[in-house]
């Protein structure tokens, strides 16, 4: 069994899910962890180890380190990992993978050049109750498809966008859409399959930031199946709902919980007798909202580079609920619908998104 060599660029609010696991794991060492704030870097060293750097660039240069983990700031993401896979590592990169189709092209297009592995962590796909679905659906048990929605109705108070530089802006972040729902999202066109139309409508309604609180899409499936999304940051007074809903002529199943882990609703025409008792044991309590994905994403991601085989989720598949969230953005500022695959690529995200008024 290989040992992985691990160097940790950003030490904020999603690192521990990465760090731990990191750690934890029997073939990953954390060598590494970077950041901006030296103070947090050291936090993080005396957690989980790895030697202290301020200049990610530093981490790259050392031959030691086999793979970086990126969990920055989002408009920071396709950047270091384009230097990653120069640099000959293979790269884990946080949602989203950038904030345009460009620079996520970029960087897809780096890591072949290099024949490095990338993976973009969208870990709420090895849910339990996410594969249950899955599986569902690749069986047929639904029929013909008709429609899906996905809704985050969740809680952020103007604290949360201040207490960095950051959160809330067109240039590293992005609104609700980019940054909280995304995960829903990409689960979304993965049960449903291809978007091909997207009609949307962004607003900021409460809180003092240049981003949207408050994101619709009304989506065209290939299938002809529509789609519905809605994402709020500012439902009163905490968290309410994450919820995944896909109905079929013979089948409908609602998954919720805080991470998508739990299944609201499961019914099909062709039931099978001990079904209930599978699904009762198929859910899973998390700690928190980022679930328990991210240990499964790195030992599939180990297991791909040892085994030479693909993992489940490169940069390829990382780019496709990017493109339906900007797609929306795209439909909002015109105030038309919009085709997918988008014709312009090349747009920064402020760019987009110049003169957005909320």
């Amino acid at each position: 069994m290989s040992t992985f060599r691990f160097g940790l660029i950003g030490c904020g609010r999603i690192a521990p899910n990465h760090a731990r696991n990191i750690k934890e794991l029997e073939q990953s060492e954390l060598k590494a962890v970077c950041d901006l704030a030296p103070e947090k870097a050291e936090k993080y060293s005396r957690t989980y180890g790895g030697e202290v750097y301020t200049d990610y660039r530093k981490v790259l240069d050392r031959p030691d380190i086999d793979i970086i983990s990126i969990a920055t700031s989002s408009g920071c993401h396709a950047e270091i990992g384009i230097a990653a896979a120069e640099a000959g590592k293979h790269v884990i990169v946080e949602k989203p993978m950038a904030l345009s189709l460009h620079d996520a092209d970029r960087l897809i297009a780096a890591c072949a050049q290099s024949h490095v592995y990338l993976g973009v962590c969208h870990q709420n796909r090895y849910n339990q109750v996410v594969q249950k679905l899955r599986q569902a659906l690749e069986t047929g048990r639904f029929g013909k498809l008709t429609h899906a929605t996905a809704v985050i109705r969740w809680y952020r108070d103007q604290h949360y966008f201040e207490q960095d530089s950051w959160h809330g802006t067109w240039a590293q972040d992005g609104g609700v859409l980019m940054n909280q729902s995304i995960h829903n999202i990409d689960l979304l066109q993965w049960m449903m399959g291809q978007v091909t139309g997207i009609y949307g409508k962004i607003t900021t309604r409460q809180r003092q930031i240049e981003v949207e609180d408050l994101g619709l899409g009304m989506l065209t499936f290939k299938s002809g199946a529509q789609g519905m999304i809605e994402a709020s940051s500012t439902v009163y007074p905490r968290n309410l709902e994450e919820t995944l809903n896909i109905f079929g002529e013979t089948g409908t199943v609602i998954l919720g919980g805080p991470s998508i882990n739990k299944i609201e609703a499961w019914r099909f025409a062709d039931g099978l007798d001990n079904e209930v008792e599978v699904l009762t044991s198929c859910g899973e309590t998390p700690p928190n909202i980022y679930g328990f994905g991210h240990r499964t994403f790195y030992e599939r991601f180990m297991k791909a580079i040892e085994s030479g085989t693909e993992f489940d989720i490169p940069g390829t598949e990382g780019r496709k609920a990017l493109e339906i969230i900007l797609g929306i953005y795209h439909s909002s500022m015109s105030g038309q619908p919009v085709e997918l695959p988008l014709k312009e690529k090349a747009f920064p995200l402020p760019e987009l998104m110049k003169g957005y008024k909320g």
